[in-house]
Protein backbone atom coordinates (compact mmCIF):
# COMPACT_ATOMS: atom_id res chain seq x y z
CA UNK A 1 0.00 0.00 0.00
CA UNK A 2 1.00 3.58 -0.57
CA UNK A 3 0.10 6.34 1.37
CA UNK A 4 -0.33 10.17 0.32
CA UNK A 5 0.06 12.81 3.00
CA UNK A 6 -0.60 16.57 1.90
CA UNK A 7 -0.25 19.79 3.96
CA UNK A 8 0.05 23.34 2.71
CA UNK A 9 -3.55 24.39 2.18
CA UNK A 10 -4.76 27.24 4.09
CA UNK A 11 -6.81 30.77 3.56
CA UNK A 12 -5.13 33.01 1.27
CA UNK A 13 -6.80 36.50 0.08
CA UNK A 14 -6.03 36.84 -3.88
CA UNK A 15 -2.80 37.82 -5.25
CA UNK A 16 -1.31 35.37 -2.62
CA UNK A 17 0.59 32.32 -3.25
CA UNK A 18 0.80 28.98 -1.26
CA UNK A 19 2.67 25.54 -1.71
CA UNK A 20 1.30 22.36 -1.46
CA UNK A 21 3.28 18.97 -0.49
CA UNK A 22 2.28 15.15 -1.42
CA UNK A 23 4.56 13.17 0.54
CA UNK A 24 4.38 9.27 -0.55
CA UNK A 25 5.22 6.33 1.94
CA UNK A 26 7.43 4.33 -1.03
CA UNK A 27 10.14 6.04 -3.62
CA UNK A 28 8.35 7.82 -5.72
CA UNK A 29 10.83 6.56 -8.20
CA UNK A 30 8.09 3.64 -8.68
CA UNK A 31 5.30 5.92 -10.04
CA UNK A 32 4.67 6.30 -13.75
CA UNK A 33 2.70 9.79 -13.42
CA UNK A 34 1.98 11.72 -10.07
CA UNK A 35 -0.48 14.98 -9.73
CA UNK A 36 -2.53 17.57 -8.46
CA UNK A 37 -6.60 17.56 -9.02
CA UNK A 38 -8.85 19.96 -7.50
CA UNK A 39 -12.66 19.61 -7.17
CA UNK A 40 -15.10 22.86 -6.18
CA UNK A 41 -18.45 22.60 -4.75
CA UNK A 42 -21.18 21.63 -7.21
CA UNK A 43 -17.93 20.60 -9.89
CA UNK A 44 -16.14 17.87 -11.14
CA UNK A 45 -12.49 17.34 -9.79
CA UNK A 46 -10.39 17.93 -12.66
CA UNK A 47 -6.35 17.71 -13.16
CA UNK A 48 -4.89 20.99 -12.58
CA UNK A 49 -0.93 19.64 -13.00
CA UNK A 50 0.79 16.47 -13.45
CA UNK A 51 4.59 15.43 -14.05
CA UNK A 52 5.71 12.21 -14.43
CA UNK A 53 9.45 10.50 -13.76
CA UNK A 54 10.76 11.99 -17.13
CA UNK A 55 10.58 15.36 -15.77
CA UNK A 56 7.41 16.04 -18.32
CA UNK A 57 4.79 18.68 -17.05
CA UNK A 58 1.19 19.45 -17.89
CA UNK A 59 -1.13 22.24 -16.95
CA UNK A 60 -4.75 22.96 -17.04
CA UNK A 61 -5.36 26.23 -19.25
CA UNK A 62 -6.89 27.87 -15.99
CA UNK A 63 -3.09 27.76 -14.25
CA UNK A 64 -0.92 27.86 -16.66
CA UNK A 65 1.70 30.82 -15.48
CA UNK A 66 0.90 30.59 -12.16
CA UNK A 67 0.86 27.17 -10.98
CA UNK A 68 4.04 25.11 -11.04
CA UNK A 69 4.63 21.54 -10.37
CA UNK A 70 8.12 19.83 -9.35
CA UNK A 71 8.86 16.89 -7.15
CA UNK A 72 12.12 15.79 -5.10
CA UNK A 73 12.43 11.75 -5.49
CA UNK A 74 15.07 11.93 -2.39
CA UNK A 75 11.96 13.25 -0.24
CA UNK A 76 9.37 11.49 -2.17
CA UNK A 77 7.63 14.57 -1.97
CA UNK A 78 5.45 16.43 -5.25
CA UNK A 79 4.76 20.27 -4.81
CA UNK A 80 2.57 22.32 -5.98
CA UNK A 81 3.86 25.89 -6.06
CA UNK A 82 0.81 28.32 -6.56
CA UNK A 83 0.63 31.74 -7.19
CA UNK A 84 -1.28 34.85 -8.34
CA UNK A 85 -3.96 33.18 -6.39
CA UNK A 86 -7.90 34.35 -7.90
CA UNK A 87 -10.87 32.82 -5.50
CA UNK A 88 -12.08 30.67 -8.28
CA UNK A 89 -8.83 28.58 -7.45
CA UNK A 90 -10.58 27.83 -4.05
CA UNK A 91 -11.30 24.00 -3.88
CA UNK A 92 -10.07 20.99 -2.10
CA UNK A 93 -6.94 19.72 -3.96
CA UNK A 94 -5.85 15.74 -4.14
CA UNK A 95 -2.66 14.85 -4.41
CA UNK A 96 -2.64 11.39 -7.30
CA UNK A 97 0.16 9.16 -7.68
CA UNK A 98 -0.32 5.69 -10.74
CA UNK A 99 2.43 3.21 -9.88
CA UNK A 100 4.01 1.61 -13.00
CA UNK A 101 3.42 -1.82 -14.51
CA UNK A 102 -0.11 -2.44 -12.90
CA UNK A 103 -0.82 1.41 -12.72
CA UNK A 104 -2.46 1.28 -9.69
CA UNK A 105 -3.80 4.11 -8.33
CA UNK A 106 -3.38 6.44 -4.98
CA UNK A 107 -5.18 9.57 -4.04
CA UNK A 108 -4.14 11.62 -0.67
CA UNK A 109 -7.43 12.63 1.68
CA UNK A 110 -7.47 16.15 0.13
CA UNK A 111 -5.88 19.67 1.96
CA UNK A 112 -8.51 23.14 1.74
CA UNK A 113 -7.67 25.77 -0.48
CA UNK A 114 -9.19 29.06 -0.18
CA UNK A 115 -8.91 32.21 -1.54
CA UNK A 116 -10.91 35.38 -0.63
CA UNK A 117 -11.48 38.31 -2.50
Amino acid sequence: QVQLVESGGGLVQAGGSLRLSCTASRSIFSMDAMGWYRQAPGKQRDMVAAITNGGSTNYADSVKGRFTISRDNAKNTVYLQMNSLKPEDTATYYCHMRTRLLYRDYWGQGTQVTVSS
